[in-house]
């Protein structure tokens, strides 16, 4: 059973700062037993980011649709786990105001971070909170998922315009503001003729990401992780779909040479 301290150390091991920006995306059965479960794993990341920002998905795309449009970001579950949801219940997290690809915040900077996302039309749109990540120099870490589960692919796509990404027409949404007002909002959702889940070809840039160095496998606690730079993501996926940019899903593999 891993410790709180463990976990610290484990942390600390990959050269994570405690004034850096980092998005998490986890499992938590992955990472293994630890004492104080799934809570313990919060403090170590509150406590260690305290000087930067630590933010999680808070994702509510499975739930929220035509009949279920109404998105009160006090009360909607997020749809990516266990630990997300109990990191949305912490005093002073912050969570921004897309429908269906919400943000959990935290940090002195948190509340500025997420502003302006109950404007967004598409689930990333470019100049949103998932493209910023590569502005502010964020880390990502996957523990015990892989780029599959990065939404931070998806804002690249949306970045470099990439075809055949979205429905052909938006769902209205209302998003129910600070003052209780309810906001309307028209909202395109991820769709793709060709596949169910757009991102399940988002490992395809796995090794690419390894060999470009930016990327990196980690440990933390059971969980095989990968801690990535997204500036770097943005920068390799973009030499990648230079070459052909619908390659991720019209490719069965990727060229080394795309990317050397």
């Amino acid at each position: 059973m891993y410790s709180k301290q463990d976990l610290t150390e484990h942390l600390k091991r990959m050269g994570v700062a405690r004034s850096d920006v980092l998005m998490l995306h986890s499992s938590m059965k992955a990472i293994g037993e630890v004492d104080g479960g799934a809570e313990t794993v919060i403090d170590v990341f509150m406590e260690y980011l305290s000087e930067g920002l630590f933010m999680t998905p808070a994702h509510t795309w499975a739930q929220m649709n035509e009949t279920h449009s109404v998105f009160c970001p006090q009360k909607e579950p997020a749809c990516v786990g266990i630990i997300p949801n109990l990191f949305l219940k912490r005093p002073g997290v912050v969570r921004s105001l897309h429908p269906t690809h919400s943000i959990a915040a935290y940090g002195p900077s948190a509340a500025a971070y997420i502003q302006g996302e109950e404007q967004c039309t598409t689930p990333c749109t470019p100049g949103g909170c998932w493209d910023r990540l590569r502005t502010v120099h964020a880390k990502i870490l996957l523990l015990g998922v892989t780029h599959i589960r990065n939404t931070f692919i998806h804002s690249i796509e949306e970045v470099l315009e990439v075809p055949e990404r979205f429905t052909d027409e938006p769902v209205l949404f209302q998003i129910q503001m600070p003052d209780q007002s309810l906001l309307p909002v028209s909202m395109y959702r991820h769709y793709n003729r060709h596949t169910a889940h757009i991102s399940e070809s988002f490992d395809k840039l796995k090794e690419a990401f390894f060999e470009r160095g930016v990327a990196k496998k980690v440990l933390f606690g059971d969980a095989e992780g990968i801690l990535c730079d997204a500036e770097g993501l943005f920068q390799v996926t973009s030499q990648v779909l230079s070459h052909e940019l619908n390659c991720l899903i019209d490719r069965e593999s990727i060229p080394r040479e795309w990317w050397l």
